[in-house]
């Protein structure tokens, strides 16, 4: 499955929806396509979605951190959505889940007040 990434500014917030897997491979794209529509939107957070994304290792891991502390240093935050099981676990091993607040969806985010989205 090729990498597919599309990146959605939604209310202040960009919304980078990731298709494929997340190695070593496709992390520097990510990573280069979050950020520069990230700077180009003039968003205050970052919310990945997980929803078609069944592979991550540890490039992914130091990926999304590099992101959460490029948004602290800015004062916004990094979010995550649809996460599935596989995700899940390595947001869990990996200690992600202590920085990366977790939903199930974009409104999950607002209905809690998180931020405005």
């Amino acid at each position: 499955m090729a990498l597919d990434i599309k990146c959605i500014e939604r209310n202040g917030n960009l919304v980078v929806r990731i298709v494929g897997e997340i190695d070593h491979h496709s992390a520097d794209d990510i990573r280069f396509t979050a950020e520069r529509e990230f700077f180009k939107s003039g968003a205050k957070n970052m919310i990945f979605d997980f929803a078609h994304v069944g592979f991550m290792d540890s490039s992914g891991i130091g990926m999304i951190i590099g992101r959460y502390k490029e948004l602290k240093k800015a004062g916004g935050r990094v979010f995550a959505i649809n996460i599935g099981p596989e995700i899940n676990r390595i947001f869990e091993i990996s200690g992600l889940k202590k920085i990366i607040p977790c939903f199930s969806s974009i409104d999950e985010i607002s209905a809690l007040g998180e931020t405005s989205v």
